[in-house]
């Protein structure tokens, strides 16, 4: 089959989260099994430092607006290869300055862009003309609600199209707390019927909502695991789209995100201080050293347990019961080493809480990549008492590394990690969104460790777990069929 992404994000060039890890893994592992699958992201500026010379493959492309047309043009981003999964996927760059030549992704600290609706929109029309040109693919598959609009276009502007009505369209929710309101105008700036403003399609509480429309005209929809995808047709985790997804149930599929086991694995790592296996443990505890150094936490003796955060600093991340536990917590015996940033409260919370528990914790402001790594390996636990979480990563990341996933049982935390009972399981979990259930399951954790053989099995059966992306792109093939074939 002939694929094509459209997402606005694609690691490394662009990266706020997993998204673009899902849209730079998932199309690798889709060629290694014999697909042909082309990726289109924006030219943002920090594409174009990454790329300043990529060449032109289209030289204008006419994106009508109500009274002006936008000129965009095509630019090649090369292939992306994978030595592992010996897969070859074919890059493309939209490229609008006036559109994608900004400081951020999406917007500034004091907001959104303004224009983020005629910026996404022309760059879904965009890549449909694009496609037009280059070859028409079997299916197109879009991420989130900036390329939603895409799934919206086709059925519309593009349905009387001989070429492309026959052509289906998935997409994948990411988060669906993430949606693209805007105010109703802008079906008009993206030439919509303005028929199409309804409850039953774009319109949601007198705004255009991107995310809704292309649930409502998408042929199939999938979420990046199989619990979030229950979760998401409650009132809790729906957004307000619950009720569409429960309208829309029998085409959504929850599809669990695989691992890219290239940059995380603790037999090749280049990040960290010694490499290990399941087999030969050694180096662990050489990791474990060498994060202590790295955050310069003296006096940590071997029974001491270490526990590790890398998160961005969210209210949905459950820092407010990291923050509710603290005084018990630091009543054990541990060290806390905390990596992330985000809302300001939450960072300026943590800083509050290392300076509070100075013999017991440090915390780091910021993403650094290679310490995100030394926290994987050296640390015995991994922390992650999401308020929700779609799919996570970390978690998985940990199993690899031998460290012990402490969750909240939602989302791909749910789908990935197992109680611990009886020599069996891989971790811990808590169901109930409540500092108490939180700490004791740390505390079942620390018990554990405290039964050397009890914790040697449970490191040793993470670490053999296999999450790499050929069972979800497997996954994704079976949905791409189904679709292609429905529209045939």
């Amino acid at each position: 089959m002939h694929i094509v992404f459209a997402a606005s994000e694609c690691a490394p060039y662009a990266k706020t989260g997993g998204l673009a890890d899902v849209v730079s893994a998932l199309p690798q592992a889709l060629s290694a099994q014999g697909h042909r699958v082309s990726i289109f992201l924006p030219y943002y500026r920090q594409v174009a430092r990454a790329v300043p010379e990529a060449p032109v493959v289209i030289r204008s492309l006419t994106v009508p607006f109500p009274s002006y047309n936008r000129f965009v043009r095509l630019l090649d981003g090369g292939k992306t290869s994978d030595a592992t999964s010996g897969g070859s996927v074919q890059l493309y760059f939209v490229d609008c300055p006036e559109m994608f030549d900004r400081e951020s992704f999406y917007g500034t600290p004091s907001g959104d862009y303004w224009d983020n609706a005629e910026r996404f929109g022309l760059y879904c029309r965009a890549v449909i003309e694009a496609c037009k040109q280059l070859g028409v693919p079997d299916v197109f598959h879009v991420h989130d609600w900036q390329a939603a609009m895409l799934a919206v276009m086709l059925r519309s502007i593009y349905f009387f199209d001989p070429v492309l009505r026959s052509v289906p369209c998935v997409l994948t929710i990411h988060n669906a707390a993430y949606q693209g309101w805007f105010p109703p105008r802008t079906m008009e700036t993206l030439l919509l019927p303005w028929n199409m403003f309804t409850m039953e399609k774009l319109e949601q509480y007198d705004n255009v909502n991107f995310l809704k429309g292309g649930l409502v005209y998408a042929d199939a929809i999938t979420t990046v695991s199989c619990k979030y995808a229950e979760e998401i047709q409650t009132q809790e985790f729906g957004n307000n789209l619950d009720g569409l997804l429960r309208k829309r149930s029998g085409d959504l599929v929850g599809i669990l995100n695989g691992v890219d086991y290239e940059e995380w694995n603790p037999e090749t790592d280049a990040h960290i201080a010694a490499h290990y296996s399941e087999s030969k443990l050694a180096g662990k505890k050489e990791c474990r050293r060498d994060l202590l150094h790295a955050f310069d936490l003296q006096g940590v003796t071997d029974e001491t347990a270490v526990l590790g955060v890398v998160s961005r600093f969210a209210t949905q991340k459950g820092f407010d019961l990291l923050e509710q536990i603290a005084p018990e917590l630091m009543q054990e015996d541990l060290a806390l080493l905390v990596l992330g940033n985000g809302e300001a409260y939450f960072e300026n919370l943590m800083r509050e809480l290392a300076a509070r528990y100075p013999q017991k914790m440090r915390v780091k402001v910021g993403y650094d990549n290679v310490l995100a790594h030394k926290i994987e390996a050296g640390s015995d636990i991994f922390l992650m008492p999401s308020r929700y979480e779609p799919c996570g990563l970390n978690q998985i990341y940990s199993l690899k590394y031998g460290t012990i996933p402490v969750v909240r049982a939602t989302g791909g935390l749910d789908d990935t990690i197992e109680e611990q009972h009886e020599g069996k399981g891989n971790g811990f979990k808590f169901h109930g969104y409540a500092p108490a259930d939180f700490l004791d399951a740390i505390r079942r954790a620390l018990a554990v460790r405290g039964v050397p053989e009890q914790w040697l099995d449970m490191m040793q059966r993470g670490m053999k777990q296999d999450f790499s992306w050929e069972k979800p792109a497997q996954e994704y093939v079976k949905v791409y069929e189904r679709v292609a074939r429905q529209r045939a």
